[in-house]
This record gives C-alpha cells, sequence and structure tokens, in this order.
C-alpha cells in the first residue's frame, strides 16, 4: 500500500516543482510568484518527492522501491507535463 502513495505523492510534488518554474507560473497564473514563494514550492516539491522515495523503498525494499520509485516519478512527471499542455491550450483558444 505504501508504494501506491509514493505514487500519490509524486503528482503533487511536481506540480510543486513546476509551480516553481517562471514560464509556468506566467502561464498558470499571469504573473510572476515572488521568488520566497517560488523557493518554498520548489523545497516542499523535493521534500515529497523525498517522502515518497522513502514510502517505495520502506514498501518493496532498495532493489524493487527504486524502480517503483523512478515509474513513478516518470509518470508522475508525465501527468503533470500533460495536464501544463492542456491547460495552455485551453486559455490560448479563449
Amino acid at each position: 500500500m505504501m508504494p501506491i502513495f509514493a505514487l500519490v505523492l509524486c503528482v503533487p510534488a511536481f506540480a510543486c516543482l513546476a509551480m516553481a518554474m517562471e514560464r509556468h507560473q506566467e502561464t498558470l497564473f499571469s504573473a510572476r510568484l515572488p521568488a520566497v514563494l517560488s523557493r518554498v514550492l520548489r523545497c516542499v516539491g523535493w521534500c515529497v518527492l523525498l517522502a515518497a522515495l522513502w514510502l517505495a523503498v520502506a514498501g518493496k525494499g532498495w532493489a524493487l522501491g527504486l524502480v517503483w520509485y523512478s515509474g513513478c516519478t516518470s509518470l508522475a512527471a508525465g501527468i503533470v507535463y500533460g495536464l501544463l499542455i492542456v491547460y495552455a491550450r485551453r486559455t490560448t483558444v479563449r
């Protein structure tokens, strides 16, 4: 069950990392966030990714846990990237 939580944690972690980037801030908020908030989002994103790594390794052991974590991060990054593309296309059409 803990590896599933790792997957669930990876999506918001990558969302935080994406929102910490100026390009995505302009797409989502039409403005740049303050530098302090960007740093906080980046720190939260990395900390949540570390927590997801811990959950994956605790649930499946080092060998399979690292493989599972790699898959979780790839899937989560793809989901967040896809959602950003869909959002950008929907806002430019209007």
